[in-house]
């Protein structure tokens, strides 16, 4: 029997080696299919702590801290327990083995055998939670829908039963050294075996050593014949992953939207004619993707975090930030063969390859590479059966909210390739939903989304009782000011969004803070047309805007647009322009802490601001990280109830304007502004019917978000909801506030002559 168990173990060690290192030169030979990337091994010493920050500290697991800390101990025993795999060939021959120096060491022992169990602790914990979230139960709420549960289930049972494994060897060591001060968490299993011989007992460690050696060898086997299996190839993958990630620093991959690059090198549009005339802007075949992309796609867990989170998914649109990663894997290795043995096509469909290139290239492999990329799909768009890869409907109906991207454990980086595939169906293709054909005129022609004349920019400013400075007009340049105010297209032209910009000249004003503004000089920032893939637009109109910032000397800029406020701060970089750029609640936030604006509170009984919400805007708070001073803002104003929404922060939900959407109609599922208003209306008690109740604000603190729940609330309105209840932006409530006092101050002052 023994000899039967040392060759069954190192029979399978053996062959899983052999299988293994051939599965990862194949996963390398795909992900170097992919274009070049630059910028993704710089400062490699914080490259290295960021791995040892997310791996150690499990920095994205512990959001749901029940399975972060059942996850951190499977993580942990993975690689800690390695040492009694090893431990185990000395078992197959002697049954009492232990490795030199250190097996008896009695820290190292207890060690290991807490880890034993804490592992087959949280494998168990993450098991059920798997079946308690299982879709037959919460169908498509379920974040495990779509993910492949034969490979979920095959790791479990792995880890289950080397944790196992490892716990009856120890138990069965005991029973043969005797010492129980070695085995503190095992030796009750020992005990079990009290009565059994010793030559049983031995042959007993040398058969479950060999099971164990077993276990774990096939293990890698599997993996190696499955190399689309994520959910344990993450393993290895996520510290690469992790270690390429597009900050070195290890924040997301938000902020600024990535580059558009043609083989690894930033497009620049004015030298357009220089580009090679097969150049793909964007990606319109899997190879486009950089080898960045590649690797995503093969690290991908199936965990559904991402899809769990998405504003789309949730309610009821195809696009799974999960399942669209997975599709694009599965293509990315099944047309793999085909890539690798040189076939490919130029840009006018024909064959790059010759016939006796790819005689060899499996039948599978020729079918995918005639399937096309984004196009019309089988089945249900979520998960198609044939036609294309990726349906339109799944790629249109991202908000570019950045949920994805923050929620993903090992750093996928979702938004940069639904970018990359929006720029080539919107450059190459001219395939995009039809509203965008609006807005890319009206951006054109007028240099905002609305199309009004630039002459009316500065209407927004016409009935406030004082002057608002134009730059050009009333200051030469802005060196003699403290800021400029960017007032945004939506701030100058929508009539909601013009009482924002009105309430954050009055605050600056009343401050005693000196601004200008722009005037028609300003144009649109450009990132509706970045989002919808137009990148070509998008560095016309900010190389414009880049060009008068420049002439006026601008260097700190506060907005109250969040979309405005991300391109301008972390955009413009990459064309060269460096800003100090502020959040108009930042910069409010600031001004109330030093005394400059104190907001007083309402008389009693008033109606207004007895309860406030506050909706982060995605490319304030996730995308910026801007989530407290909004808050402190709302905090510091006095006869306010301040209530969080359950969606909040960092797991906020969008309004669903984002990535162009506010200039596209909503036709699948139900509306994201409606979803968000009604969890505002939920949260502020207005959602009962009664008139009387849940009187409050719902605040914000960008216009587009301002648009879209002032449209959810007139929704639920109409059928009796929130009735008292209103949105408005954050420097609103502060305004009446500060009103107050003002009004208060000089009644004072009055009486006082």
């Amino acid at each position: 029997m023994q000899y039967v168990a040392v060759a069954v173990a190192l029979g399978v060690t053996a062959l899983a080696l052999v299988v293994l290192t051939d599965a990862i030169i194949r996963i390398v030979r795909v992900i170097r299919v992919g274009q070049p990337e630059h910028g993704r091994t710089d400062h490699p010493g914080r490259r290295v702590a960021t791995v040892a920050r997310e791996f150690f500290g499990h920095t994205k697991m512990v959001k749901r801290p029940l399975v972060g800390v059942a996850h951190w101990f499977v993580a942990m025993g993975f690689f800690l327990l390695f040492i009694t795999l090893v431990t185990a060939y000395g078992q197959l021959f002697d049954a009492e083995f232990a490795l030199p120096l250190i097996g008896h060491w009695h820290p190292l022992e207890w060690l290991l055998e807490a880890f034993a169990w804490l592992t087959l602790l949280g494998i168990l914990t993450l098991t059920v939670i798997r079946q308690v979230s299982h879709p037959r139960e919460k169908g498509r709420r379920s974040r495990f829908f779509g993910s492949t549960f034969w490979q979920a289930y095959y790791v479990e049972f792995t880890i289950g039963a080397i944790a196992t494994s490892i716990l009856l060897l120890r138990g069965l060591e005991y029973r043969l050294m005797g010492d129980a001060s070695h085995f503190p968490f095992t030796f009750f299993i020992g005990e079990a075996f009290s009565g059994v011989a010793t030559s049983t007992v031995e042959m007993t460690v040398h058969v479950v050593a060999a099971v164990k050696i077993t276990i774990s060898w096939l293990f890698f086997a599997v993996i190696s014949w499955h190399l689309t299996m994520g959910v344990a190839w993450h393993r290895g993958l996520a510290f690469f992953n992790i270690f390429f990630k597009r900050n070195a620093d290890g924040r997301p991959a938000l902020g600024a939207a990535k580059p558009l690059a043609v083989k690894g090198e930033p497009v620049d549009f004015e030298n357009i004619d220089d580009l090679d005339e097969d150049a793909a802007l964007g990606v319109g075949r899997v190879e486009d993707f950089s080898w960045k992309g590649l690797l995503d796609f093969n690290t991908c867990t199936e965990c559904g975090r991402c899809q769990s989170q998405c504003p789309a998914w949730h309610t009821d649109k195809p696009l799974s930030p999960k399942l669209m990663i997975m599709q694009l894997r599965d293509h990315a290795f099944t047309k793999a063969p085909y890539l690798l043995a040189g076939g490919g096509k130029d840009m006018m469909g024909e064959e790059q390859a010759t016939p006796e290139q790819l005689a060899d290239v499996p039948a599978a492999a020729l079918a995918e590479a005639e399937r096309a990329l984004v196009g019309p799909t089988e089945g249900d768009p979520a998960r198609p059966h044939g036609g294309a890869v990726i349906d339109p409907d799944v790629l249109w109906s991202c908000t570019m909210c950045g949920a994805c991207v923050e929620q993903c454990p090992v750093d996928i980086e979702h938004v940069d390739h639904i970018l990359d595939l929006r720029r080539y169906q919107t450059l190459i293709e001219t395939e995009f939903p039809n509203e965008l054909n609006g807005l890319f005129k009206n951006l054109e022609k007028s240099g905002n989304p609305w199309g009004m004349n630039a002459s009316k920019r500065m209407e927004w400013a016409s009935t406030l009782p004082f002057e608002v400075k134009q730059v050009g007009v009333d200051v030469e340049s802005l060196d003699e000011v403290d800021w400029l105010f960017w007032i945004g297209c939506a701030g100058a032209f929508e009539d909601r969004a013009k009482k924002t910009s009105q309430a954050v000249a009055e605050l600056l004003h009343t401050a005693g803070v000196s601004f200008a503004v722009l005037g028609d000089g300003e144009t649109c920032t450009g990132d509706p047309a970045r989002r919808s893939g137009n990148e070509f637009l998008y560095q016309q109109l900010a190389l414009q805007n880049v060009e008068v910032l420049r002439e006026t000397k601008a260097v700190r800029v506060v907005s109250s647009c969040a979309h405005c406020f991300n391109t301008l701060k972390n955009e413009y970089q990459q064309l060269g322009l460096e800003l100090e750029v502020v959040h108009h609640t930042q910069l409010l936030n600031r001004l109330v802490r030093e005394g400059k604006l104190t907001p007083v509170a309402p008389p009693e009984g008033e109606v207004a601001g007895r309860s406030v919400t506050y909706h982060d805007p995605c490319y304030v708070g996730r995308h910026n990280q801007v989530y407290e001073p909004p808050r402190e803002l709302v905090g510091a104003l006095p006869g306010v109830e301040y209530r969080e929404m359950p969606r909040s922060g960092s797991t906020s939900f969008c309004c669903g304007a984002g990535g162009a959407r506010m200039w596209m109609e909503e036709r699948i599922g139900k509306r994201i502004n409606t979803d968000r208003t009604e969890e505002a209306l939920n949260t502020l008690g207005a959602t009962n019917g009664d008139a009387t109740a849940g009187a409050g604000s719902i605040a914000v603190g960008c216009p587009f978000c301002r648009v879209m729940l002032s449209d959810g609330l007139t929704e639920a309105q109409a059928n009796g909801q929130g009735e008292n209840v209103d949105v408005v932006d954050v420097a609103q409530l502060l305004l009446a506030g500060v009103r107050r006092g003002t009004a208060q101050r000089d009644a004072l002052a009055e009486k006082a002559e």
